[in-house]
């Protein structure tokens, strides 16, 4: 597979070999488990528990367990639905060349009624037929990673249409997604063998 151009650097959507071994996520404190048993739906859970990048993030235990507690807290209490988070973090997997962030949520996208048509639109950023709530959304999460800011324009035309706190919880979890995907970039963690068969983000 060709390299893709991002920021000026070649990055490959998949890597060959994992440069950490996941830790085994069945030695995760009970804590832990019952913070991620709090994910709504059921696309995390299963055979689509992210077991390798949750294995990865065990090296450090001790900052493990509030990041979960955050993680999740977010996911049921921003102001985001659930579809529009997965919006955003389908889009966080195509802006950052992460097919295990990908692939993750494709399932959990379709949970919460994002289908096919939508999942083509965002990886080409073609953002039209989406409704303004949900355009201003993807418009701001690519301004923030590929501008690290919202310039000035982009937020005269789009901020209106959230609540203020909607826009401060889009750039936490763009800042979720941001350590995700380069978690999953820089230590080439591998995809689960149940989600290899989803197309990855080159279709």
């Amino acid at each position: 597979m060709s390299p893709v151009m991002y920021a000026g650097k070649d990055v490959h959507p998949t890597e060959p070999t994992p440069r950490l071994a996941p830790q085994p996520v069945e030695e995760m404190r009970q804590e832990w488990m019952d913070i991620l048993a709090r994910i709504p739906g059921a696309g995390l859970k299963g055979s689509g528990f992210p077991r390798n990048v949750l294995g990865v993030l065990m090296y450090n235990p001790e900052t493990l367990g509030p990041f979960l507690d955050y993680w999740v807290t977010c996911k049921l209490k921003m102001g985001l639905s659930v579809r529009e988070q997965e919006l955003v973090i389908l889009r966080m997997g195509c802006l950052f060349r992460s097919n295990y962030v990908w692939k993750h949520h494709v399932p959990v996208g379709r949970e919460f009624g994002i289908d096919d048509n939508e999942l083509e639109r965002l990886r080409a950023a073609h953002y039209e037929q989406f409704i303004p709530r949900e355009q201003a959304i993807l418009v701001l999460t690519d301004e923030l990673v590929e501008e690290r800011t919202i310039r000035a324009e982009t937020w005269a035309r789009y901020s209106a249409s959230l609540q203020q706190s909607d826009l401060v919880d889009l750039v936490g979890l763009v800042s979720q997604y941001v350590l995700f995907a380069l978690m999953n970039n820089a230590m080439q963690v591998q995809v689960e063998p149940a989600l290899l068969s989803i197309p990855g983000i080159e279709g």
